[in-house]
């Protein structure tokens, strides 16, 4: 299949690269700057250079694409657009493209639910995490709220606190509920998720959240 995959110089990202080649995928790679891509990798890769803000030059690398993956991150902690300046430009991007399945990161912090812990839900999620990362967390709600109303074949997926590992191991997944006790979850772990849930109809219109 050929995918299109945001954010492929950041942790999940690069996973995503290296994981979809290995699949056999054909990978385009979005990014601002190629040469931040692993050389190793650009050899094997469509590479488009492009500000993920505009949506026109967005469209040559999401054309004909079974998939496109947005693994965008940033680390701003103060008032931010990025995801949902992103997200917004993307989709009107796979719009004009006919292109239907997206699958964008997200963060279980954003939301506390019946699937956390007691003390997960009601004191290290709302009176910590959401407090600390308010900023960041609303604007990937907005981004969220962005992609259910796209119209596009989306699905969600919430990892925990990134950790990193060169390699996938056992996960676990939960739909439209966060993961009992799942507090951390490998950046390898999310990268093996969402290249399996590409294909994966039950997936289609829903959050998938996964813990290592």
């Amino acid at each position: 299949m050929r995918i299109a995959v945001f954010g492929s110089t950041g942790g999940i990202g690069r996973q995503l690269v290296r994981q979809a080649l290995g699949l056999g995928h054909e990978v385009t790679a979005v990014v601002r700057d190629a040469s931040r891509l692993p050389a190793d990798l650009r050899e094997r890769l469509d590479v488009v250079e492009a500000d993920v803000m505009n949506p026109d030059a967005l469209f040559p690398a999401v054309k004909g694409c079974g998939a496109v993956l947005s693994a965008m991150g940033t680390r701003d902690r103060g008032p931010t657009t990025f995801h949902s300046a992103s997200t917004a430009s993307i989709i009107q991007a796979m719009t004009r493209a006919q292109a239907r399945r997206m699958l964008l990161v997200s963060a279980s912090g954003l939301v506390a639910d019946a699937g956390d812990g007691v003390f997960v839900r009601y004191v290290l999620k709302p009176l910590i995490v959401q407090r600390l990362l308010r900023h960041h967390y609303a604007d990937l709600a907005q981004a969220e709220e962005l992609l259910r109303g796209s119209g596009l074949d989306w699905t969600i997926v919430r990892p925990s606190r990134l950790l990193d590992t060169e390699h996938p191991g056992r996960y676990r997944t939960a739909r439209d509920l966060n993961i009992r006790g799942g507090l951390s979850t490998t950046r390898a772990d999310v990268a093996h998720c969402m290249l399996d849930l590409i294909d994966d109809p039950s997936s289609i219109r829903h959050v998938i959240s996964v813990a290592s």
